[in-house]
């Protein structure tokens, strides 16, 4: 497996560095080890993680009522701060710090969910496993099967890496709480915050609809507006996550 390491960002490079060329090769617990950091897998109530640092050694404490993947998300959280930011101090980081959805959180927890994200789900693997696939939910699935990481997080890094014009958006019941746009996404489209009532999306929230929705085509201006956007189609997938909450992935059509 060739690599241009000079291209990698900090966290692609930390692995490499371990030699990971598979997604079963990312063992946090021991990077977190031979880093100097314990891991210990605990019930936590009001946050999700913990870092604990003291000169070069630390204690990162995990929240064990968590999922699987949440969990191993939450020490990759902790990890970067205890790479990145240890001279910072200690941190208690609540289920709103942590998540590759929440790039718009303070800036240091920021820069952790972008590093942790990378450790999660590295560049450098995730596309050419993706190469030659079309996107949908189902791909965002399979891509988290492989990776161990959450649908969100899956998702989130599909559309980051698309070059299709396409977009994540997730919704509750109040309207839209996140969004993530791929590269080519036209700017001059706007996504639609409440839900319409014909879609997939709608009835999963409001009507008790569960699952995974079949990928549907539909009028663009129910997602998005802009200028003629009456005259385009999206092709739309939804799934309910966990919190209730709806996830979307709109593709533009031709």
């Amino acid at each position: 497996m060739e690599i241009d390491v000079d291209h990698l960002s900090p966290a692609e490079r930390l692995l490499w560095g371990y030699g990971v060329t598979k997604p079963s090769h990312i063992d946090l617990d021991a990077i977190a080890n031979e880093k100097g950091a314990q891991v210990v897998y605990r019930p936590l109530d009001g946050c999700e993680a913990r870092l604990l640092v003291r000169e070069d050694l630390a204690i990162i404490s995990v929240n064990s009522k968590s999922k699987d993947v949440r969990q191993r998300f939450s020490l990759a959280h902790e990890l970067a701060h205890f790479i990145c930011d240890r001279k910072v101090g200690s941190f208690l980081c609540a289920k709103e710090d942590i998540g590759p959805q929440d790039m718009k959180a303070k800036a240091v927890e920021a820069s952790a969910n972008t590093y942790a994200s990378q450790l999660v789900l590295p560049t450098y693997l995730v596309d050419p496993w993706l190469q030659g696939r079309k996107n949908s939910l189902e791909l965002a699935s399979s891509l988290g099967n492989e990776f161990n990481s959450s649908l969100t997080a899956a998702a989130i890094k599909l559309i980051k890496r698309t070059t299709a014009p396409a977009c994540l958006t997730c919704h509750n019941q109040s309207g839209m709480t996140w969004h993530q746009r791929s590269s080519s996404f036209p700017s001059e489209f706007y996504l639609v915050p409440e839900l319409h009532q014909d879609t997939d999306a709608f009835k999963i929230v409001f009507g008790g609809m569960s699952g995974m929705s079949k990928p549907k085509k539909e009028p663009a201006n129910r997602w998005v507006s802009g200028r003629d956007t009456y005259r385009l189609e999206v092709t739309t997938q939804s799934i309910k996550l966990p919190d209730s909450t709806v996830l979307t992935l709109i593709a533009l059509g031709k």
